[in-house]
């Protein structure tokens, strides 16, 4: 194995120069037989690759080497750019058609006001109304932790206020100083 130095070797891994992910093209193919496929769909069958790729430049096109691991390996004769666009185009949309899950954070604290309580309660029901989970946090600090009834009893009477919009995900559990629970939208 090749001794690269180590801003080489991670400028290569940077560049995503994976050997094993490219497709092998026309001349980089380099088996002595392939399964060969017209860019119509027919397969012409197992022929010399310098034949084949005789025939993909006779025709104007590329020999793309489709499944390596078979044996032998497939290639097919296509235009290789068009063939190029055509799997990004597909990997976007694949990206597009993804949802992610959005947790949405509220932090209070134990001696919250009952006002400032609504607004968070606002907010909660917008997050969950427009799809996302709502992480609840209260936070403690010094000897607050004392009264840890005090955070538990916010979060009931929030989550029973809660309770038709919403599904409780994780049960209200003490994590050091912060007191957590996640809902989930219904």
């Amino acid at each position: 194995m090749i001794c690269l130095p180590i801003f080489f070797q991670k400028y290569l891994r940077r560049c995503n120069f994976n050997n094993s992910k490219r497709t092998r093209v026309n001349e980089q193919i380099r088996v002595p037989d392939v399964r060969l496929i017209a860019e119509d769909g027919n397969q012409i069958g197992i022929v010399p690759v310098k034949e084949a790729l005789k025939t993909a430049v006779e025709r104007g096109l590329d020999l793309v080497e489709i499944s390596p691991k078979s044996d032998p390996p497939v290639c097919k004769i296509m235009d290789y750019g068009k063939y190029r666009y055509q799997l990004e185009i597909s990997e976007k949309l694949k990206k597009k058609k993804q949802s992610q899950i959005i947790i949405k954070e509220i932090k209070l604290r134990p001696k919250i006001d009952i006002n400032d309580l609504n607004t968070k309660k606002r907010q909660i029901e917008k997050f969950l109304k427009s799809g996302h989970k709502v992480k609840i946090t209260v936070m403690f600090k010094g000897r607050e932790i004392v009264h840890k009834e005090l955070g538990m009893n916010i979060l009931d009477k929030l989550i029973e206020e809660l309770k038709d919009k919403c599904v409780l995900e994780i049960e209200p559990k003490l994590y050091g100083y912060n007191i957590i629970t996640i809902l989930a939208p219904v």
